[in-house]
């Protein structure tokens, strides 16, 4: 059965899981807070939240340290939901290598037909950058999603954030070239929201009339409006989006208990 077979006929729901930092070792640790353990965590609070999902989407830095086993521990997770999951890489990826374990396990596309939507999915990893940059045969794989859509709503999706969020230390470490993203939905209004992770929490806002989203991480949370590096208290979660056949958005993000997987005090970068 295909994806669009076994959406509903008023809405998709897709799930974000970001910035899951994990590691080849059974324990790895990001600023003393067990990622792989937080992952599984917001896995089992979306088994018992969404009766139904159709789409998983994971935004990036998915690892922290780029290994084969540390990308085979996400899709051992990502397994648990009863739903198929796509990939992009983040700045923390080796996108090589996602790419080939993508291309293996379906993880790897450049876009995903879903109900009456279009939902691509662009690498904006640098390698050696924290930034981020649209390549041109990123930009190119949209502007053929774009032409290709017919009549379908877009929800564009990448990893790093393509408008100031408030952060000043996150500013430079940003989409180093939005303007060649936005410039693209100038003339159509097919496009009605762009999902991005990078940030490790929630953001939204609009652009012109597209709807920009963020999402907190599956494990450690940066602080809201921090001028320098800064964690959070907030509990990992993950972000939910029914996307209706009207192109009208719901969504809304989830998080564990208060005082789930702190971060150790203190900490002053990762």
């Amino acid at each position: 059965m295909s994806l669009a077979e076994s959406a509903g006929t008023d809405y998709v729901c897709i799930l974000q899981l970001t910035d899951s930092h994990l590691f080849a070792g059974d324990s790895g640790d990001l600023l003393g807070l067990d990622t792989l353990d937080s992952l599984n965590s917001v896995i089992d609070l979306v088994l018992d939240e969404i009766s139904r999902m159709d789409l998983v989407l994971a935004t990036g830095d998915i690892t922290q340290d780029g290994s084969e086993d540390a990308y085979r521990r996400f899709i051992a997770a990502s397994l648990r939901l009863p739903a198929p999951c796509h990939w992009i890489p983040g700045n923390h990826d080796n996108a090589v290598l996602m790419r080939q374990l993508g291309a293996a396990s379906g993880l790897s596309r450049d876009w995903v037909d879903i109900g009456n939507w279009r939902i691509v999915l662009l690498d904006s990893s640098v390698s050696g950058s924290v930034a981020g940059r649209l390549a041109d045969n990123q930009l190119q794989r949209l502007d053929d999603a774009l032409a290709t859509a017919g009549e379908r709503h877009i929800l564009v999706c990448l990893h790093h954030h393509p408008v100031d969020i408030g952060c000043d230390w996150m500013q430079p470490i940003g989409l180093q070239n939005a303007d060649a993203l936005f410039s693209r939905f100038t003339e159509q209004t097919a496009v009605k929201a762009v999902l991005w992770g990078h940030v490790h929490q929630e953001f939204d806002g609009k652009r012109e009339g597209v709807r920009l989203l963020a999402s907190p991480s599956t494990c450690v949370q940066f602080a809201a409006d921090s001028e320098d590096f800064a964690t959070d208290t907030l509990a990992p979660g993950y972000r939910w989006l029914r996307l209706y056949d009207d192109g009208r958005i719901e969504t809304e993000v989830s998080r564990l208990p208060p005082g789930s997987y702190l971060p150790e005090p203190g900490a002053s970068g990762y």
